[in-house]
């Protein structure tokens, strides 16, 4: 009978997450057509950081290619809401409360620090970027870039940027389990800086500039996450 009963369990917990997979698979491709349908207004925002440029393409479907996407990045930006949301449904009740109360919170805050991240590249280091790479043009050097090699750039570049401001949330997640402390971080300060240079080798185009642009705010972040690590500890102790 024990054992019918956890089959029975096992099936009913392949059946829900078979019905929340199907809503986001439909959320999904329909967030995605909506964006194709507006894609010249999403490749707009993507190009209105970099001012007047003038994209091309150069092989017949590249067009066609980066539209798709383009629709696809936009598309799963929109559904996460619903995606994060039939997330929690499925796994929130195997949690107990006072778990449930710390995973909530994180997950919000985990969305807060993406989209402050995306928003800082986008408004503040991207055009910056851009324009810095746009002064080396002159009559004999003109600037053109492919749709397909600028999105790769922007999305890469500005993505980049949403990853790596959860560092202070990490931080203050380990240092809440007791796993670091915020005297070993400031002890450790110079081999963080030599991290976060080669991190940002891996996560930016293959220049210094890009490179700079993304280690500056990160180590910014890492003393940031040196005083969140500290605040956590000092509340486990009153």
């Amino acid at each position: 009978m024990g054992r019918e009963t956890r089959r029975l369990t096992i099936v009913g917990h392949l059946e829900e997450l078979r019905k929340r997979l199907i809503i986001c698979l439909i959320t999904f491709a329909i967030t995605t057509a909506g964006s194709f349908i507006f894609v010249d207004k999403l490749r707009e925002i993507i190009i209105r950081p970099a001012g007047e440029i003038q994209l091309i393409f150069i092989t017949p479907p590249e067009a066609l290619m980066a539209d798709l996407r383009l629709a696809v990045m936009f598309g799963l930006a929109l559904a996460l809401p619903v995606l994060v949301c039939q997330l929690l449904a499925f796994v929130l009740p195997g949690f107990e409360t006072g778990e449930k109360k710390l995973i909530v919170p994180a997950v919000i805050a985990v969305v807060f620090f993406f989209s402050l991240g995306v928003l800082f590249a986008y408004f503040i280091i991207f055009p910056f970027s851009v324009r810095f790479f746009l002064t080396f043009a002159s009559d004999a050097l003109l600037p053109m870039f492919t749709i397909s090699n600028y999105l790769s750039f922007a999305v890469n570049f500005i993505f980049a940027f949403g990853i790596v401001f959860q560092m202070p949330l990490l931080f203050y997640l380990l240092g809440h389990l007791n796993i670091i402390n915020a005297k070993i971080l400031r002890r450790y300060r110079k081999y963080a800086l030599l991290i976060i240079l080669i991190l940002a080798t891996f996560l930016t185009p293959p220049d210094v500039f890009s490179q700079l642009m993304m280690g500056i705010p990160l180590y910014g972040l890492y003393e940031l996450g040196i005083l969140l690590v500290a605040a956590s500890q000092r509340k486990k102790k009153v």
